[in-house]
């Protein structure tokens, strides 16, 4: 299937391989990536510059929300879970803590066993406003794609001028361990460039990033899509296993997609 964007606010109820069965959400716009990464594995492309899009409004947001969870409830349909993901960076929304607070709303009002989630890339978790959203949400899903900031650039491409893998650990810290971490391993090239995240240096420096952030969880996984950049290889679920055995042998409760 070749990297596509979604062409709507709520889309799905999809089966998840992580989540279950989940109705997405996108704050983004409908016909380009917004994003502060350009991951070399992203689903919906790279990012295309000086294309802009319009954000939904919070108000569009509630409504298009409302009315799935309104027809579903009505349909009896099964979900597990509300997950913000879509065509970028959810966080980058301008009223995005205001959106959490309408879809806690919702849900409680037609799915109140259903879970929040969030998928994100950590970037924004400097604001206050977007912190405390993250705070209130079942599944806050946070990435951390290597420890080592010469692999994160290849791998993930941030545009922050100042990103640093010390600092986003730092403000993953804040949470107190109330987060779940999410990594993606792959290997391959990128613009000629070797990149491996799975080398014992790679996954040693990972692995004391994990233990300083003490996340309740951890999520790690293989390309499992097309991706934009088509010299990557899918690492196999024997050796996420044997990534995965090294941090559950520190008392971490790990999930391996």
């Amino acid at each position: 299937m070749a990297t596509f964007l979604f062409d709507s606010i709520v889309f799905g109820p999809i089966k998840s391989r992580r989540l279950g069965v989940s109705l997405g959400v996108n704050l983004l716009p409908r016909n380009v990536k917004l994003c502060s990464f350009d991951c070399i594995y992203c689903e919906c492309g790279l990012s295309k510059k000086g294309e802009t899009g319009r954000l939904p409004t919070r108000e569009e947001v509630r409504a298009s929300l409302m009315l799935q969870l309104s027809q579903m409830k009505a349909e009896n349909k099964k979900l597990d879970v509300i997950t913000f993901a879509g065509n970028g960076e959810p966080t980058l929304h301008h009223d995005f803590a205001g959106i959490i607070d309408d879809t806690i709303e919702l849900r409680n009002e037609y799915y109140p066993n259903v879970k929040i989630s969030v998928l994100s890339n950590s970037t924004m978790v400097h604001k206050q406003s977007v912190f405390d959203a993250l705070k209130k949400v079942d599944n806050n899903i946070l990435k951390l794609d290597s420890a080592i900031d010469s692999t994160v650039r290849l791998i993930d491409d941030p545009h922050p001028a100042d990103y640093s893998v010390a600092s986003i650990i730092e403000q993953l810290k804040r949470f107190q361990g109330d987060f779940i971490l999410q990594t993606i391993f792959l290997r391959g090239y990128v613009n000629d460039h070797a990149v491996d995240n799975t080398t014992e240096e790679e996954v040693s420096a990972w692995i004391e990033a994990v233990k300083a952030m003490n996340p309740k969880e951890v999520m790690i996984y293989a390309i499992d899509r097309e991706t934009p950049i088509r010299t990557l290889e899918k690492i196999s679920r024997e050796e996420l296993e044997k990534i995965a055995g090294r941090l559950r042998n520190e008392g971490y409760k790990v999930d391996v997609a």
